[in-house]
Protein backbone atom coordinates (compact mmCIF):
# COMPACT_ATOMS: atom_id res chain seq x y z
CA UNK A 1 0.00 0.00 0.00
CA UNK A 2 1.25 3.22 -0.70
CA UNK A 3 0.53 7.15 0.19
CA UNK A 4 -1.72 6.88 -3.27
CA UNK A 5 -3.61 4.15 -2.68
CA UNK A 6 -7.22 4.46 -2.98
CA UNK A 7 -9.66 5.61 -0.03
CA UNK A 8 -13.47 5.17 0.34
CA UNK A 9 -15.30 7.57 -0.87
CA UNK A 10 -15.66 9.33 2.00
CA UNK A 11 -12.43 10.86 1.63
CA UNK A 12 -11.75 11.43 -1.54
CA UNK A 13 -10.39 14.52 -2.31
CA UNK A 14 -13.12 16.93 -3.52
CA UNK A 15 -12.86 17.67 -7.15
CA UNK A 16 -14.33 21.59 -8.59
CA UNK A 17 -15.21 22.83 -11.49
CA UNK A 18 -12.37 24.93 -13.53
CA UNK A 19 -13.86 28.32 -13.34
CA UNK A 20 -13.48 31.50 -11.63
CA UNK A 21 -13.30 30.20 -7.95
CA UNK A 22 -10.18 27.91 -8.78
CA UNK A 23 -8.76 30.81 -11.04
CA UNK A 24 -8.97 33.13 -7.55
CA UNK A 25 -7.74 29.96 -5.32
CA UNK A 26 -4.74 29.76 -7.84
CA UNK A 27 -3.82 33.44 -7.65
CA UNK A 28 -4.19 33.31 -3.55
CA UNK A 29 -1.79 30.57 -3.47
CA UNK A 30 0.50 32.37 -6.12
CA UNK A 31 0.42 35.24 -3.79
CA UNK A 32 1.16 33.63 -0.81
CA UNK A 33 4.52 31.86 -2.64
CA UNK A 34 5.79 35.22 -3.73
CA UNK A 35 5.40 36.65 -0.44
CA UNK A 36 7.24 33.63 0.83
CA UNK A 37 10.17 34.57 -1.78
CA UNK A 38 10.23 37.66 -1.02
CA UNK A 39 10.44 37.87 2.76
CA UNK A 40 13.50 35.74 2.24
CA UNK A 41 15.13 38.14 -0.34
CA UNK A 42 14.75 41.13 0.79
CA UNK A 43 15.54 40.53 4.75
CA UNK A 44 18.69 39.24 3.10
CA UNK A 45 19.21 42.47 1.32
CA UNK A 46 18.09 44.58 4.28
CA UNK A 47 20.36 42.58 6.84
CA UNK A 48 23.12 45.16 7.46
CA UNK A 49 20.27 47.80 8.78
CA UNK A 50 17.76 45.16 10.39
CA UNK A 51 21.22 44.28 12.16
CA UNK A 52 22.32 47.74 13.37
CA UNK A 53 19.16 48.63 14.38
CA UNK A 54 18.42 45.52 16.60
CA UNK A 55 21.77 45.49 17.43
CA UNK A 56 23.11 42.23 16.20
CA UNK A 57 26.76 40.79 14.73
CA UNK A 58 27.71 39.94 11.97
CA UNK A 59 28.12 36.33 12.63
CA UNK A 60 24.84 36.16 14.50
CA UNK A 61 23.22 38.12 11.25
CA UNK A 62 24.39 34.83 9.10
CA UNK A 63 22.96 32.73 11.51
CA UNK A 64 19.37 34.30 10.84
CA UNK A 65 19.54 33.76 7.53
CA UNK A 66 20.98 30.23 7.51
CA UNK A 67 18.40 28.88 10.16
CA UNK A 68 15.34 30.34 7.72
CA UNK A 69 16.81 28.82 4.76
CA UNK A 70 17.42 25.39 6.34
CA UNK A 71 13.80 25.51 7.36
CA UNK A 72 12.30 26.64 4.69
CA UNK A 73 14.32 23.61 2.29
CA UNK A 74 13.06 21.02 4.96
CA UNK A 75 9.34 21.96 4.86
CA UNK A 76 9.58 22.13 1.18
CA UNK A 77 10.40 18.25 1.26
CA UNK A 78 7.76 17.02 3.57
CA UNK A 79 4.81 19.63 3.06
CA UNK A 80 3.30 17.66 0.43
CA UNK A 81 2.29 14.75 2.61
CA UNK A 82 1.26 16.93 4.90
CA UNK A 83 -1.60 18.71 2.40
CA UNK A 84 -2.81 15.37 1.39
CA UNK A 85 -3.47 14.30 4.87
CA UNK A 86 -5.03 17.59 6.08
CA UNK A 87 -6.44 19.07 3.09
CA UNK A 88 -4.78 21.23 0.50
CA UNK A 89 -6.52 24.18 1.50
CA UNK A 90 -7.04 24.24 5.55
CA UNK A 91 -3.04 23.30 5.22
CA UNK A 92 -2.23 25.69 2.64
CA UNK A 93 -4.39 28.70 5.03
CA UNK A 94 -2.61 27.51 8.11
CA UNK A 95 0.93 28.20 6.80
CA UNK A 96 -0.13 31.83 5.66
CA UNK A 97 -1.43 32.95 9.14
CA UNK A 98 2.18 31.35 10.59
CA UNK A 99 3.65 33.12 8.07
CA UNK A 100 2.09 36.54 8.16
CA UNK A 101 1.85 36.32 11.97
CA UNK A 102 5.78 35.77 12.50
CA UNK A 103 6.14 38.32 10.37
CA UNK A 104 4.20 41.05 12.57
CA UNK A 105 6.25 39.79 15.35
CA UNK A 106 9.99 39.81 14.69
CA UNK A 107 10.62 43.36 14.72
CA UNK A 108 9.41 42.96 18.46
CA UNK A 109 11.76 39.96 19.15
CA UNK A 110 13.17 41.21 22.56
CA UNK A 111 16.37 39.04 21.67
CA UNK A 112 18.51 37.32 19.39
CA UNK A 113 17.46 33.69 20.68
CA UNK A 114 13.99 34.60 20.42
CA UNK A 115 14.44 36.63 16.85
CA UNK A 116 16.35 33.23 15.67
CA UNK A 117 13.12 31.01 16.63
CA UNK A 118 10.84 32.98 14.77
CA UNK A 119 12.29 33.30 11.81
CA UNK A 120 12.72 28.96 12.57
CA UNK A 121 9.10 28.45 12.83
CA UNK A 122 8.56 31.06 9.55
CA UNK A 123 10.88 29.51 7.92
CA UNK A 124 8.88 26.08 7.81
CA UNK A 125 5.40 28.40 7.35
CA UNK A 126 7.13 29.45 4.07
CA UNK A 127 8.65 26.80 3.11
CA UNK A 128 5.18 24.72 3.03
CA UNK A 129 4.07 27.51 0.50
CA UNK A 130 5.53 26.75 -3.10
CA UNK A 131 5.09 22.95 -2.80
CA UNK A 132 0.90 24.07 -3.34
CA UNK A 133 1.28 26.15 -6.00
CA UNK A 134 2.50 23.48 -8.17
CA UNK A 135 -0.09 20.99 -6.66
CA UNK A 136 -2.55 23.60 -6.96
CA UNK A 137 -2.16 23.59 -10.81
CA UNK A 138 -1.65 20.40 -11.25
CA UNK A 139 -4.81 18.98 -9.81
CA UNK A 140 -7.33 21.83 -10.78
CA UNK A 141 -6.25 23.36 -14.05
CA UNK A 142 -8.16 21.53 -17.23
CA UNK A 143 -5.08 20.06 -19.89
CA UNK A 144 -5.83 23.17 -22.89
CA UNK A 145 -3.92 25.55 -19.45
CA UNK A 146 -2.05 23.63 -17.56
CA UNK A 147 1.00 25.42 -19.15
CA UNK A 148 -0.64 28.60 -17.35
CA UNK A 149 -0.51 27.52 -14.18
CA UNK A 150 3.07 26.08 -14.78
CA UNK A 151 3.65 29.71 -16.00
CA UNK A 152 2.50 30.93 -12.91
CA UNK A 153 4.97 28.74 -10.59
CA UNK A 154 7.85 29.63 -13.44
CA UNK A 155 6.96 33.35 -12.43
CA UNK A 156 8.42 32.39 -8.49
CA UNK A 157 11.84 31.26 -10.06
CA UNK A 158 12.43 34.59 -12.46
CA UNK A 159 9.68 37.51 -11.14
CA UNK A 160 9.82 37.36 -7.18
CA UNK A 161 13.83 37.20 -7.01
CA UNK A 162 14.28 39.74 -8.88
CA UNK A 163 11.87 42.05 -7.06
CA UNK A 164 14.21 41.82 -3.73
CA UNK A 165 16.35 44.67 -4.34
CA UNK A 166 13.74 46.99 -5.04
CA UNK A 167 11.71 46.07 -1.96
CA UNK A 168 14.42 46.57 0.07
CA UNK A 169 16.02 49.75 -1.63
CA UNK A 170 11.98 51.21 -0.84
CA UNK A 171 12.18 49.99 3.29
CA UNK A 172 15.42 50.82 4.31
CA UNK A 173 15.81 53.87 2.63
CA UNK A 174 12.45 55.58 2.13
CA UNK A 175 10.02 53.98 4.90
CA UNK A 176 12.07 51.58 7.65
CA UNK A 177 13.79 48.44 8.20
CA UNK A 178 10.45 47.13 9.84
CA UNK A 179 8.88 46.77 6.60
CA UNK A 180 11.60 44.51 5.42
CA UNK A 181 9.60 42.07 7.94
CA UNK A 182 5.83 43.67 7.63
CA UNK A 183 5.45 43.76 3.65
CA UNK A 184 3.94 40.22 4.13
CA UNK A 185 1.36 40.83 6.22
CA UNK A 186 -1.48 42.78 4.05
CA UNK A 187 -0.62 40.63 0.64
CA UNK A 188 -0.32 37.50 2.87
CA UNK A 189 -4.19 38.63 4.33
CA UNK A 190 -5.21 38.69 0.45
CA UNK A 191 -3.90 35.28 -0.60
CA UNK A 192 -5.88 33.62 2.19
CA UNK A 193 -9.14 35.35 1.20
CA UNK A 194 -8.58 34.57 -2.35
CA UNK A 195 -7.68 30.60 -1.00
CA UNK A 196 -10.35 29.99 1.47
CA UNK A 197 -12.85 31.59 -1.08
CA UNK A 198 -11.30 29.64 -3.90
CA UNK A 199 -9.81 26.43 -3.23
CA UNK A 200 -12.65 23.39 -2.12
CA UNK A 201 -12.70 21.80 1.05
CA UNK A 202 -11.37 18.35 1.23
CA UNK A 203 -12.16 16.29 3.69
CA UNK A 204 -9.37 15.45 6.49
CA UNK A 205 -7.28 11.82 5.94
CA UNK A 206 -5.92 10.65 9.30
CA UNK A 207 -5.84 7.86 8.92
CA UNK A 208 -3.00 7.95 7.26
CA UNK A 209 -1.23 8.68 9.97
CA UNK A 210 -0.96 4.97 10.58
CA UNK A 211 1.08 4.61 8.17
CA UNK A 212 3.63 7.68 8.74
CA UNK A 213 6.96 7.42 7.74
CA UNK A 214 8.49 8.14 11.06
CA UNK A 215 12.05 7.33 9.99
CA UNK A 216 12.40 9.35 7.00
CA UNK A 217 11.58 12.34 9.16
CA UNK A 218 14.32 11.68 11.69
CA UNK A 219 16.53 11.23 8.42
CA UNK A 220 15.35 13.50 5.93
CA UNK A 221 14.38 16.57 8.29
CA UNK A 222 17.93 16.57 10.12
CA UNK A 223 20.23 15.87 6.32
CA UNK A 224 18.22 18.70 4.59
CA UNK A 225 18.78 21.37 7.80
CA UNK A 226 22.79 20.32 8.44
CA UNK A 227 23.23 20.31 4.65
CA UNK A 228 21.51 24.09 4.18
CA UNK A 229 23.59 25.47 7.38
CA UNK A 230 26.56 24.08 6.10
CA UNK A 231 26.17 25.29 2.40
CA UNK A 232 25.14 28.88 3.77
CA UNK A 233 27.88 29.51 6.60
CA UNK A 234 30.98 27.26 4.52
CA UNK A 235 32.29 30.20 3.14
CA UNK A 236 31.69 32.61 6.71
CA UNK A 237 33.74 30.18 8.33
CA UNK A 238 36.54 28.80 5.99
CA UNK A 239 34.94 25.92 4.59
CA UNK A 240 36.76 22.16 5.21
CA UNK A 241 39.26 24.24 7.78
CA UNK A 242 36.19 24.75 9.80
CA UNK A 243 35.19 21.28 11.63
CA UNK A 244 31.65 22.77 12.15
CA UNK A 245 31.19 22.98 8.60
CA UNK A 246 32.38 19.80 8.26
CA UNK A 247 30.20 18.05 10.50
CA UNK A 248 27.45 19.72 9.06
CA UNK A 249 28.21 19.07 5.70
CA UNK A 250 29.55 15.36 6.01
CA UNK A 251 27.02 14.29 8.70
CA UNK A 252 24.43 15.78 6.38
CA UNK A 253 25.04 14.04 3.20
CA UNK A 254 25.59 10.65 5.54
CA UNK A 255 22.28 10.99 6.55
CA UNK A 256 20.49 12.11 2.67
CA UNK A 257 22.16 8.56 2.14
CA UNK A 258 20.68 6.84 4.57
CA UNK A 259 17.13 8.74 3.98
CA UNK A 260 16.75 8.48 0.62
CA UNK A 261 17.70 4.40 0.84
CA UNK A 262 14.76 4.63 3.53
CA UNK A 263 12.33 6.05 0.85
CA UNK A 264 13.17 3.22 -1.65
CA UNK A 265 12.28 0.66 0.71
CA UNK A 266 9.52 2.69 2.35
CA UNK A 267 5.60 1.63 1.54
CA UNK A 268 4.65 5.12 1.94
CA UNK A 269 7.48 7.48 1.03
CA UNK A 270 7.96 10.96 1.11
CA UNK A 271 10.19 10.86 -2.44
CA UNK A 272 9.33 8.63 -4.71
CA UNK A 273 12.79 7.59 -5.98
CA UNK A 274 11.14 5.43 -8.92
CA UNK A 275 10.03 8.60 -10.81
CA UNK A 276 13.49 9.37 -11.75
CA UNK A 277 13.75 6.53 -14.01
CA UNK A 278 11.82 8.66 -16.47
CA UNK A 279 13.98 10.79 -18.60
CA UNK A 280 12.51 13.95 -18.55
CA UNK A 281 11.75 13.84 -15.04
CA UNK A 282 15.59 13.48 -14.42
CA UNK A 283 17.06 15.92 -17.22
CA UNK A 284 14.23 18.74 -15.82
CA UNK A 285 15.79 18.54 -12.01
CA UNK A 286 18.92 18.49 -13.30
CA UNK A 287 18.65 20.83 -15.36
CA UNK A 288 16.37 22.75 -13.12
CA UNK A 289 18.74 23.35 -10.35
CA UNK A 290 21.59 24.33 -12.82
CA UNK A 291 19.34 27.06 -14.52
CA UNK A 292 18.67 28.29 -10.84
CA UNK A 293 22.18 28.47 -10.00
CA UNK A 294 22.56 30.71 -13.04
CA UNK A 295 19.85 32.73 -12.49
CA UNK A 296 20.93 33.40 -8.60
CA UNK A 297 24.16 34.71 -9.82
CA UNK A 298 22.71 37.00 -12.91
CA UNK A 299 20.59 38.91 -9.50
CA UNK A 300 23.76 38.90 -6.72
CA UNK A 301 26.73 39.81 -9.30
CA UNK A 302 25.56 43.29 -10.30
CA UNK A 303 24.39 44.14 -7.16
CA UNK A 304 27.76 43.15 -5.11
CA UNK A 305 29.45 44.61 -7.94
CA UNK A 306 27.57 48.23 -7.75
CA UNK A 307 28.03 48.46 -4.05
CA UNK A 308 31.54 46.80 -3.65
CA UNK A 309 32.60 49.39 -6.13
CA UNK A 310 30.65 52.16 -7.06
CA UNK A 311 29.04 52.13 -3.75
CA UNK A 312 25.19 51.77 -4.54
CA UNK A 313 22.54 51.21 -2.11
CA UNK A 314 19.76 48.65 -2.73
CA UNK A 315 17.55 51.69 -4.26
CA UNK A 316 20.00 52.58 -6.91
CA UNK A 317 20.69 49.15 -7.84
CA UNK A 318 17.03 48.66 -8.01
CA UNK A 319 16.38 49.84 -11.64
CA UNK A 320 18.46 46.96 -12.68
CA UNK A 321 16.52 44.21 -11.45
CA UNK A 322 13.07 46.00 -12.04
CA UNK A 323 14.22 45.67 -16.02
CA UNK A 324 14.25 41.83 -15.52
CA UNK A 325 11.42 41.49 -12.96
CA UNK A 326 8.57 43.40 -14.26
CA UNK A 327 8.57 42.18 -17.95
CA UNK A 328 8.03 38.76 -16.93
CA UNK A 329 4.56 39.55 -16.42
CA UNK A 330 3.86 39.61 -19.88
CA UNK A 331 6.82 37.61 -21.31
CA UNK A 332 5.85 34.68 -19.23
CA UNK A 333 2.33 34.14 -20.46
CA UNK A 334 3.86 34.54 -24.28
CA UNK A 335 6.03 31.80 -23.81
CA UNK A 336 3.43 29.69 -22.40
CA UNK A 337 1.70 30.60 -25.45
CA UNK A 338 5.08 29.47 -27.55
CA UNK A 339 5.13 26.55 -25.76
CA UNK A 340 1.61 25.45 -25.93
CA UNK A 341 1.76 25.28 -30.12
CA UNK A 342 2.08 21.71 -31.20
CA UNK A 343 4.27 22.08 -34.18
CA UNK A 344 6.79 24.30 -31.37
CA UNK A 345 9.37 21.74 -29.80
CA UNK A 346 9.87 23.08 -26.17
CA UNK A 347 12.79 21.29 -26.36
CA UNK A 348 14.60 23.95 -27.80
CA UNK A 349 12.77 26.56 -26.68
CA UNK A 350 14.56 25.74 -23.87
CA UNK A 351 17.94 25.51 -25.46
CA UNK A 352 17.56 29.47 -26.95
CA UNK A 353 16.26 30.47 -23.36
CA UNK A 354 19.84 28.70 -21.76
CA UNK A 355 21.43 30.93 -25.00
CA UNK A 356 20.24 33.93 -24.29
CA UNK A 357 21.03 33.66 -20.42
CA UNK A 358 24.87 32.47 -21.84
CA UNK A 359 24.94 35.37 -23.80
CA UNK A 360 23.99 37.68 -21.33
CA UNK A 361 26.60 36.51 -18.61
CA UNK A 362 29.47 36.77 -21.26
CA UNK A 363 28.94 40.59 -22.19
CA UNK A 364 28.43 41.34 -18.39
CA UNK A 365 31.71 39.81 -17.95
CA UNK A 366 33.43 42.76 -19.93
CA UNK A 367 32.43 45.01 -16.98
CA UNK A 368 35.53 47.11 -15.90
CA UNK A 369 35.66 49.15 -12.79
CA UNK A 370 34.11 52.27 -14.85
CA UNK A 371 30.69 50.80 -15.36
CA UNK A 372 27.87 51.87 -13.81
CA UNK A 373 24.38 50.46 -13.12
CA UNK A 374 23.44 51.61 -17.31
CA UNK A 375 26.26 49.36 -18.49
CA UNK A 376 24.42 46.09 -18.06
CA UNK A 377 21.15 47.13 -19.20
CA UNK A 378 21.87 45.97 -22.70
CA UNK A 379 23.23 42.54 -21.78
CA UNK A 380 20.03 42.08 -18.86
CA UNK A 381 17.88 42.60 -21.44
CA UNK A 382 18.38 39.25 -22.82
CA UNK A 383 17.04 37.76 -19.62
CA UNK A 384 13.59 39.46 -20.27
CA UNK A 385 12.75 36.51 -22.50
CA UNK A 386 15.27 33.97 -21.66
CA UNK A 387 14.25 33.07 -17.87
CA UNK A 388 11.33 32.09 -19.08
CA UNK A 389 12.42 30.52 -21.79
CA UNK A 390 15.40 28.46 -19.89
CA UNK A 391 12.30 27.70 -16.61
CA UNK A 392 8.81 26.55 -18.47
CA UNK A 393 10.25 23.81 -20.79
CA UNK A 394 11.47 22.32 -17.76
CA UNK A 395 8.32 21.99 -16.03
CA UNK A 396 6.40 21.25 -18.92
CA UNK A 397 8.75 18.44 -19.74
CA UNK A 398 8.91 17.02 -16.73
CA UNK A 399 4.75 17.74 -15.55
CA UNK A 400 3.28 16.36 -19.01
CA UNK A 401 1.86 13.40 -18.43
CA UNK A 402 1.90 13.30 -15.12
CA UNK A 403 -1.35 11.97 -13.13
CA UNK A 404 -2.91 13.94 -10.35
CA UNK A 405 -2.09 11.03 -8.04
CA UNK A 406 1.66 11.72 -8.35
CA UNK A 407 1.19 16.20 -8.66
CA UNK A 408 2.27 15.79 -4.34
CA UNK A 409 5.45 13.80 -5.53
CA UNK A 410 6.65 15.54 -8.25
CA UNK A 411 6.10 19.13 -6.26
CA UNK A 412 8.32 17.46 -3.48
CA UNK A 413 11.19 16.79 -5.74
CA UNK A 414 10.73 20.12 -7.86
CA UNK A 415 10.22 22.55 -4.74
CA UNK A 416 13.45 19.96 -2.93
CA UNK A 417 15.64 20.93 -5.49
CA UNK A 418 14.88 24.32 -5.78
CA UNK A 419 15.50 25.07 -2.62
CA UNK A 420 18.45 23.26 -2.27
CA UNK A 421 19.67 25.18 -5.93
CA UNK A 422 19.14 28.03 -4.76
CA UNK A 423 21.69 27.53 -1.46
CA UNK A 424 24.33 26.03 -3.70
CA UNK A 425 24.38 28.93 -6.12
CA UNK A 426 24.88 31.10 -3.09
CA UNK A 427 27.63 28.72 -1.84
CA UNK A 428 29.29 28.29 -4.98
CA UNK A 429 29.66 31.82 -5.96
CA UNK A 430 30.73 32.59 -2.06
CA UNK A 431 33.56 30.07 -2.28
CA UNK A 432 34.37 30.44 -6.03
CA UNK A 433 34.80 34.12 -5.49
CA UNK A 434 36.75 34.21 -2.97
CA UNK A 435 39.26 32.15 -4.33
CA UNK A 436 39.13 34.22 -7.36
CA UNK A 437 39.21 37.32 -5.57
CA UNK A 438 42.66 36.08 -3.76
CA UNK A 439 43.87 35.08 -6.47
CA UNK A 440 43.94 38.16 -8.57
CA UNK A 441 45.05 40.30 -5.44
CA UNK A 442 48.47 37.92 -5.05
CA UNK A 443 48.62 38.04 -8.96
CA UNK A 444 48.18 41.69 -8.90
CA UNK A 445 50.09 42.80 -5.68
CA UNK A 446 53.03 40.46 -7.69
CA UNK A 447 53.32 42.08 -10.76
CA UNK A 448 53.68 45.09 -9.52
CA UNK A 449 56.97 43.71 -8.47
CA UNK A 450 59.20 46.50 -6.37
CA UNK A 451 57.84 49.36 -8.15
CA UNK A 452 57.79 52.32 -5.83
CA UNK A 453 54.93 53.09 -3.65
CA UNK A 454 55.64 56.13 -1.97
CA UNK A 455 54.84 58.08 -5.45
CA UNK A 456 52.20 60.66 -4.88
CA UNK A 457 50.64 58.91 -8.34
CA UNK A 458 50.19 55.45 -6.37
CA UNK A 459 48.10 56.88 -3.30
CA UNK A 460 45.21 54.57 -2.87
CA UNK A 461 47.09 52.13 -4.63
CA UNK A 462 45.63 49.35 -2.08
CA UNK A 463 42.24 50.35 -2.45
CA UNK A 464 43.22 49.96 -6.48
CA UNK A 465 44.36 46.43 -6.50
CA UNK A 466 41.32 45.80 -4.07
CA UNK A 467 38.59 46.96 -6.34
CA UNK A 468 39.98 45.55 -8.81
CA UNK A 469 40.22 42.19 -8.00
CA UNK A 470 36.66 42.60 -7.52
CA UNK A 471 35.62 43.32 -10.72
CA UNK A 472 38.13 40.56 -12.41
CA UNK A 473 35.92 38.22 -9.94
CA UNK A 474 32.67 39.35 -11.04
CA UNK A 475 33.83 38.71 -14.47
CA UNK A 476 35.17 35.30 -13.40
CA UNK A 477 31.69 34.39 -11.75
CA UNK A 478 29.82 35.29 -15.29
CA UNK A 479 31.73 33.75 -17.14
CA UNK A 480 31.25 30.22 -14.86
CA UNK A 481 27.47 31.24 -15.33
CA UNK A 482 27.86 31.38 -19.16
CA UNK A 483 29.63 27.77 -18.83
CA UNK A 484 27.22 26.23 -16.71
CA UNK A 485 24.61 27.26 -19.28
CA UNK A 486 26.13 26.18 -22.55
CA UNK A 487 26.60 22.45 -20.78
CA UNK A 488 23.28 22.68 -19.91
CA UNK A 489 22.42 23.47 -23.90
CA UNK A 490 24.68 20.66 -24.54
CA UNK A 491 22.49 18.13 -23.03
CA UNK A 492 19.18 18.81 -24.57
CA UNK A 493 20.05 16.86 -27.80
CA UNK A 494 20.72 13.62 -25.45
CA UNK A 495 18.80 13.69 -22.61
CA UNK A 496 15.04 14.18 -22.79
CA UNK A 497 12.48 13.04 -25.09
CA UNK A 498 10.25 15.14 -27.16
CA UNK A 499 6.76 16.24 -25.32
CA UNK A 500 3.43 17.89 -26.83
CA UNK A 501 1.30 20.23 -25.17
CA UNK A 502 -2.03 18.31 -24.08
CA UNK A 503 -5.42 19.84 -26.03
CA UNK A 504 -2.82 22.33 -28.32
CA UNK A 505 -4.17 25.55 -29.32
CA UNK A 506 -2.68 24.75 -32.70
Amino acid sequence: MTSLSATPAASAPAQAAFGLRVVVGLFGVLLAVLCAGLNEAVTKISLNDIRGAMGIGADEGAWLLAVYAAASVSAMAFSPWLATTFSLRRFTLCAIAVFAMLGLLQPYAPNLHSLMLLRIVQGLAAGALPPMLMSVALRFLPPGIKVYGLACYALTATFGPNLGTPLAGLWTEYVGWQWAFWQIILPSLLAMACVAWGLPQDPLRLERFKQFNWRGVLLGLPALSCIVLGLSLGDRWGWLDSPLICWLLGGGLLLLLLFMYNEWSEPVPFFQLRMLSRRNLSFALLTLAGVLIVLSGLGSIPSAYLAQIQGYRPAQSSPLMLLVAMPQLAALPLTAALCNIRAVDCRWVLALGLGMLALSCVGSSQLTSQWIRNDFYGFYLLQVFGQPMAVLPLLMLSTNGMSPQEGPFASAWFNTVKGLAAVIAAGLLEAVGTLRRHFHSNHLVDSLGNAPLLDDRTVGLAQRVHQQALVLTSADLYLLLACVAVALICLIPFAPTRVYPPRAVA
